[in-house]
């Protein structure tokens, strides 16, 4: 359990308690296998945040809205999806942002290897990453504002848990490529057991809740993790834990909108058992 509190402390705000008494490096090498399950964990707390939002009338139920009132529910959902956002970036101190920030102004930013590993560590944010940033979240909230009520609960808990279950793969996949770094205690966690471990959990709770389509979803997550992968192989020589965020990030945003795109017009292609209390909420 020690791998877990170590996922719950390095991704999260949550407490988790006292590490392991090496000083924490063994259970970061345990934690990557944790690392779905802790990404399930926030996905139940934004999917319980939006269902407060049903309850209290900020957010709209999808088939409340008369045509007199579309335009203010079109608000009250995109103000819904904002704070939805937002609070996962609270529950996550911004960790994947700032590293998806990083990312954005090294890769394209650099001429060289050694430059653009130097900027990945500057902590200076130049004109890549703030406009990166600010397309990441236009398209995160609007594709959570595009989500209808049948399949909203079910992505929402299950983007962030297929996110870091891509986060997991690409540690898998490619090598790290600094001696030291953030994401270096994970260097030596890429053994199967995790992936298989991390990769049940990821399977076992989308179908769970969304059906064969989660299935979709994750190959998607795992084909975001493999394309940033590929390009950090070739223009840095692996990943750095700048990189891990970055995927973290992007495998987010193509779930969302895939899932936003699966269930267009009020399809309804992904339910959870709990759809119908998202359905009357509002």
């Amino acid at each position: 359990m020690n791998g877990l509190r170590a996922a719950l402390t390095f991704l999260t705000i949550l407490p988790a308690g006292a590490g392991s008494s090496d000083g924490g490096v063994r259970s970061l090498a345990a934690a990557p296998a944790w690392f779905p399950t802790v990404g399930l964990l926030l996905g139940a707390l934004v999917a319980a945040l939006d269902l407060l939002f049903g309850v209290t009338g900020l957010r709209p139920a999808s088939d409340a809205c008369a045509a007199a009132r579309a335009a203010a529910c079109g608000v009250l959902s995109l103000l819904a999806a904002a704070l939805l956002v937002t609070a996962l970036a609270v529950l996550t101190r911004a960790l994947h942002l700032d590293g998806f920030m990083d990312t954005c102004d090294a890769l394209p930013g650099g001429f060289s290897r050694v430059r653009r590993l130097e900027i990945l560590r500057d902590p200076h944010v130049g004109a890549f990453a703030v406009v990166g940033l600010v397309c990441l979240l236009l398209i995160k909230v609007a594709a959570v504002a595009a989500l209808p009520g049948a399949s909203r609960p079910a992505v929402l808990l299950l983007f962030p848990c297929l996110s870091r279950w891509a986060m997991l793969l690409a540690m898998a996949i490619f090598p790290y490529v600094r001696e030291r770094g953030a994401g270096m205690p994970f260097a030596g966690a890429r053994g199967r057991w995790a992936l298989i471990a991390g990769s049940g959990t990821a399977a076992a709770a989308g179908l769970a809740a969304a059906g064969w389509w989660s299935l979709a979803l994750m190959a998607l997550a795992g084909a975001a993790a493999c394309a940033v992968g590929l390009v950090a192989r070739r223009l840095l020589g692996g990943m750095t834990g700048d990189i891990y965020g970055a995927v973290n990030e992007i495998a987010e945003v193509v779930v969302l909108v895939a899932a936003a795109a699966i269930t267009a017009g009020g399809a309804g292609a992904m339910r959870s058992p709990f759809a119908g209390w998202f359905d009357g909420a509002g």
